[in-house]
């Protein structure tokens, strides 16, 4: 039996309430439920890590965080998951944005757009890919669980400011060190 798509609104109150009982209590238990698949609900989290239910913006912040708190990432994709359902959501590139980061001791601290706080060093890594549609480099720091977040344009612009050329295999390269890692952001640009 193919699981259904729930009623919207049902589905979109129940993960409301389910990841409410949770986040007076820091991150709820995501890796250890495992709920049956409840099939999908019409949130998409956009290139721009804006929030979307039904086409329409998701404005409150709050319920946003509150949203970002029960997601995971399994290997057939991005789940909204409660103790008791797991429903399927669109994520058109990663489901955070790195939106500040600054330098603390030896460390890069990144702040997301939905309030997580991340060191970059050997659990965050920090990655660049390259868009193959335009060739231009999508940074990115890892968040939590397989979650991503992408790193602004602004605070990308910022880790350019603060990289260090090194000679490596593949020439010399620019990077950033955080935590004792060294993180390539890219080819040292030529004369």
């Amino acid at each position: 039996m193919t699981p259904s798509t729930p009623d919207s609104a049902s589905g979109f109150d129940r993960v409301i309430a389910a990841a409410g009982q949770a986040s007076a209590r820091g991150l709820p238990p995501v890796h250890l439920w495992n709920p049956p698949h409840c099939g999908e609900i019409d949130i998409v989290i956009a290139r721009d890590g804006s929030w979307r239910h039904e086409g329409r913006r998701i404005g409150r912040e709050a319920l946003v965080r509150l949203f970002s708190t029960v997601l995971r990432r399994d290997p057939d994709g991005f789940h909204l998951v409660t103790p008791a359902e797991k429903l399927r959501i669109t994520v058109e590139d990663a489901p955070f944005v790195a939106v500040a980061v600054d330098e603390v001791g030896d460390a890069l601290r990144f702040t997301t757009n939905v309030g997580d706080v991340v060191e970059a060093g050997p659990d965050h890594p920090i990655r660049v890919a390259i868009d193959a549609a335009s060739g231009t480099p999508r940074p990115y720091v890892h968040v939590r669980a397989g979650l991503e977040a992408l790193i602004s344009r602004p605070v990308f612009y910022e880790l350019a400011a603060m990289a260090q050329a090194q000679a490596t295999p593949l020439g010399d390269r620019l990077g950033v060190a955080s935590n004792g890692v060294w993180f390539d952001l890219g080819a040292e640009a030529g004369p």
